[in-house]
């Protein structure tokens, strides 16, 4: 599902107009991107948990030149589901 996808149904769901749900979707995810910016996490009860997580430098290969390198640590943003989220029941 595309982002136009999800908020066509949004608006169908609720009777609001797309550029409303438009501009809730870009303000959400604008929060969630400030907040893990910021190196906190997003608690949504009953959905899940948006988080930054960190991975360790570790080796790796080049494979074009089949030379190995470090690649180096970062942190990367992750999703936790919760446990009432389950696929198959809405």
């Amino acid at each position: 599902m595309t982002k136009a996808e999800l908020v066509r149904n949004i608006a169908a769901n609720t009777g609001l107009d797309r550029n409303s749900v438009m501009e809730v979707i870009e303000n959400f995810m604008t929060e969630v991107k400030t907040s893990l910016n910021q190196r906190e996490n997003v608690y949504l009860r009953g959905f899940g948990t948006f988080e930054v997580k960190h991975r360790a430098s570790k080796p790796g290969r080049n494979i074009r030149q089949g030379t190995s390198m470090m690649v180096p640590e970062k942190d990367v943003p992750a999703f936790r589901p919760s446990r009432d989220f389950t696929i198959g029941e809405v």
